[in-house]
């Protein structure tokens, strides 16, 4: 092991982001076989779908017989698209793949971005790239692969130049062709590379939408507050874009309940969440919406909480949509006066029977840190590997449990492996634990160098120990390494390029039309 070495750039582990591509296609009226039809769509759009259906109807000599076969046998065991949708949209991966799969055989370009999107769910670099090239494959021809194509590559750490074009055009192209959800994307590509578009303002560009009276302008207006972190100053601002979008646009429901909570105006949080309900019980909006709204009311960053409201929402939505489970359970770590600690066990004992990684991550965390169960860093580790690849954070614990020592000894190298691939997916409290591990040396030889470069990274943190520890080391730096110490600190902030803090935070702008995102 040469862990005192300077740092190599290893392969960068793609991490999700909020104007990236949709996991969850849009469900979408249909009728009973699950052909999905446009009627509730705007007008301009709907035609555009329309006249995509068609010419995939006539491209395509295998549909013909299918829709003959559909309409004589009345559909029985055949593979449904709507059904693949909505077992997706229920986290049911197996069996949405399972129709996606057979109708992507039978040449669906739809079911084959569908089977993209389980893919890119993963998070696995592989199929990460295997979703890429299915998403190009389909992209001559949908309009639905073309967006999710585009906004791939707008969140593609350490995407190039030529890429970000090809991102940009991809994305105008779906949009004319009636999709959703690419304004967004295409904001967010202004605002993270703007020496690609050097004769693009991104605020300009997006008051000509907002003039042209395209709904997802104004959304995109609010990414850039919180991309500028001018959102709290712009509250009203976004109330307004909010209230005249609620209708057509739910995520507006997760930007009301923020702003009435920033706010502290419990008044008009109640009436929201009476429309919120409503609209849920109407089967209008999702439950993954509720659950979204449910964190705003439970999150201390963002004002006063109210977890017992939070905690109501989320109860009866959880049988049919696993991932409140875990919501749930969050909760009662949060807030124990909530439950104890059989109710948590339950909640999570749910959770893990839908697969859910959130609820491996969190009983870790239980027993990494001793709360409401005795500690024990072995159980901790088994249930952080469970959550490994899709949970960021997974990384960044079974990195502390190896730098700690928590298993007896110190592992330096299987530390650094974890801290490194959480660091560069954005868990920020990695780089401190990196330049821990370089400047304390347990295990291994102290690297002054490394430690420096690290410390430097985890000052976006902005804490009094973050601070400290790198004023420390850059004091201790020898004037010699000076100039390799700043070439790899350049070089490692090059690698996260796309890995933007203010993109990572944009959780409420992850999804947009009923469709989440990379």
């Amino acid at each position: 092991m040469n862990i005192h070495t300077p740092l190599p750039m290893t392969k960068t582990a793609p991490v999700a982001a909020a104007a990236g591509c949709d996991r969850v296609q849009r469900t979408r009226e249909g009728d009973e076989c699950g052909l999905a039809n446009t009627a509730r769509r705007p007008e301009p759009v709907r035609y555009a779908a329309d006249r995509s259906l068609r010419q995939r109807l006539q491209g395509s000599a295998l549909l013909l017989p299918l829709v003959t076969a559909m309409a004589l046998a009345g559909c029985a065991g055949l593979p449904d698209q709507r059904l693949a949708n909505e077992a997706l949209k229920r986290g049911d991966t197996v069996l949405a793949e399972q129709n996606y799969r057979q109708l992507a055989d039978l040449g669906y370009s739809d079911a084959q971005v569908g089977l993209a999107d389980i893919q890119m769910e993963t998070r696995d670099p592989a199929k990460i790239k295997q979703a890429e090239a299915t998403y190009r494959a389909a992209a001559d021809t949908s309009p639905r692969a073309q967006a999710r194509l585009g906004r791939l590559l707008v969140a593609k750490p350490g995407s190039t130049e030529a890429e970000h074009h090809e991102a940009e055009g991809l994305l105008k192209k779906a949009f004319a062709n009636g999709e959703g959800n690419t304004l967004i994307p295409l904001a967010m590509l202004y605002l993270q590379y703007p020496q690609s578009f050097p004769k693009v303002n991104a605020q300009q560009q997006i008051s000509q939408w907002r003039s042209a009276g395209y709904p997802e302008a104004g959304l995109a207006q609010v990414l850039l507050y919180r991309t500028q972190g001018t959102y709290d100053q712009h509250l009203a601002e976004v109330e307004t874009i909010c209230k005249a979008a609620l209708n057509v646009t739910d995520i507006c429901y997760v930007e009301l309940a923020t702003v009435y909570q920033k706010r502290g105006q419990p008044e008009q949080q109640a009436e929201l969440l009476k429309q919120l309900q409503a609209g849920h019980a109407r089967g209008v909006i999702s439950a993954q919406r509720v659950d979204s709204v449910a964190r705003v009311l439970g999150d201390a960053s963002l004002g006063k909480t109210d977890e017992k409201t939070a905690q109501a929402l989320l109860e009866p939505i959880a049988p049919g949509y696993p991932a409140s489970w875990v919501t749930l359970a969050q909760l009662l770590y949060d807030f124990p006066e909530l439950g104890d600690v059989d109710k948590m066990m339950q909640y999570l004992d749910n959770g893990r029977a839908a697969d859910q990684p959130r609820a491996e991550l969190l009983l870790g965390k239980l027993y990494y840190e001793g709360k409401m169960v005795p500690a024990d860093a072995k159980v901790a580790e088994e249930h952080f590997k469970k959550a490994q690849g899709k949970e960021v954070a997974a990384d960044y614990y079974l990195g502390q449990i190896y730098r700690r020592g928590y298993l007896g000894q110190v592992y330096p190298q299987k530390a650094l492996d974890h801290l490194l691939t959480a660091a560069r997916n954005g868990q920020n409290s990695a780089d401190f634990a990196i330049a821990q591990l370089f400047s304390q040396g347990k295990g291994t030889k102290p690297d002054p160098l490394n430690a420096y470069v690290f410390s430097q990274l985890a000052k976006t943190q902005d804490t009094p120990q973050a601070n400290e520890l790198a004023q420390q080391l850059e004091a201790q730096l020898p004037p010699g390494q000076r100039a390799e110490a700043q070439r790899l600190l350049q070089q490692e902030q090059a690698v996260r390029g796309a890995l933007s803090q203010n993109t990572l935070e944009l959780h409420a702008l992850q999804e947009e039309d009923g469709e989440e995102s990379l």
